[in-house]
């Protein structure tokens, strides 16, 4: 059986920088923000159960999911964003539990999971090893309206639908602190690559 790395952070964290330099070092990766994409494209189970629940309006003329518009619905309203979840969750699960079985079937031996709401979703035992990439709260915030031109209003709403990165760290096995700077990180995940690679 594959040994499973689970990556996760925060959004706008630097958890993408970390899951890049370990895909340039052979690892495999299986994304599941890329998972949640394909199991909510037109046509699927997952298109289909979002359109019951939320309705036509947060579709495309070419019935394709418009993800900003179901996102400010989701991310100002707690008990929407949990209907959400209870129907893509599961389908992204199942997509990544697949992918990971192709792979082991091709022989990798240690795969990566890159999952952002690991902890959330309380996915812990479909990992052996929990990374949690980590800035602290004001990088976090600054990166985010930045990278995104958000307003501080808006980018803290993001924020807070997650679990604070101070806590994820809590529940990590190994943590990438990510607050300064590239080459840094770079150190720290080139250890990382070291101990999994024996």
């Amino acid at each position: 059986m594959a040994y499973i790395i689970g990556l996760t952070g925060g959004i706008a964290s630097g958890k993408t920088t970390v899951s890049n330099m370990l895909a340039d070092a052979g690892f495999p990766i299986v994304d599941a923000d890329i998972a949640a994409r394909k199991v909510v494209a037109k046509n699927t189970e997952g298109a289909k159960l979002i359109q019951a629940a939320f309705g036509e309006t947060v579709f495309g003329k070419d019935g394709e999911l418009d993800r900003p518009k179901l996102g400010e619905i989701i991310f100002h309203d707690s008990e929407k964003r949990e209907t959400l979840n209870a129907i893509v969750h599961p389908l992204v699960r199942r997509w990544m539990l697949a992918e990971r079985d192709r792979l082991i079937a091709r022989g990798h031996e240690v795969i990566v999971f890159d999952i952002p709401l690991l902890l959330e979703s309380k996915l812990e035992a479909m990992v052996d090893t929990i990374v949690v990439v980590y800035v602290d709260e004001q990088t976090q915030l600054a990166r985010l309206m930045q990278r995104n031109d958000l307003s501080e209003k808006d980018a803290k709403a993001r924020i807070s639908s997650q679990m604070p990165l101070s806590e994820k760290i809590k529940h990590a096995d190994i943590v990438i602190n990510n607050v300064h700077g590239l080459a840094e990180t770079k150190q720290q995940v080139d250890e990382l690559i070291r101990t999994f690679s024996k």
